[in-house]
């Protein structure tokens, strides 16, 4: 397993599925489970400990309101560890501000609100370093974002107005 997603509850699946879709497109071996770190804190800690050992490489931690998880994770593990704030509260800002505001040591690599397809992405530049088969499909998916954008803009172009110059 490469990749381990975890979230504080299941309330935060809907935002976590769109990194879970994109890990499965890239073809990246990855697990999904919900820890809290205020209701399970043991189970947080175990997680974090045991993460390496079984394979993992890099976490990807959702979590809202006091968003403690993607925190403790990284104080136990020198895995790298990706935040991704979920809205709640305050648009997400609490969220955001707590994931993102680590003490010196103790880094967390955070996406926007909501931004686990981000959060994804991210997680999966790290294994192309050292994954030439993920490192392509990789390039294969940046191409395809280059190639709407023109494709939006030959659409553009076939838009008529009077004044329009373009």
């Amino acid at each position: 397993m490469k990749v381990s997603i975890i979230m504080g509850s299941t309330s935060d699946l809907p935002v976590m599925e769109k990194a879970m879709t994109f890990l499965n497109d890239m073809k990246i071996p990855f697990e999904v489970n919900a820890l809290s770190a205020h209701r399970t804190p043991e189970a947080v800690e175990r997680f974090a400990k045991e993460a390496a050992g079984r394979g993992v490489k890099v976490i990807i931690a959702g979590a809202g309101m006091a968003a403690a998880l993607p925190g403790v994770i990284a104080a136990q593990t020198t895995l790298p560890v990706i935040g991704v704030p979920i809205k709640g509260m305050l648009d997400g800002l609490d969220a955001l501000l707590s994931i993102v505001q680590m003490p010196p040591g103790i880094p967390v690599a955070t996406v926007s609100v909501n931004g686990a397809m981000n959060a994804a992405v991210l997680a999966t530049e790290m294994l192309a370093l050292a994954d030439n088969d993920i490192a392509q499909r990789l390039a294969t998916y940046k191409e395809g974002l280059k190639q709407k954008i023109e494709k939006a803009n030959m659409d553009l172009a076939e838009v008529k107005y009077e004044y329009k110059t373009n």
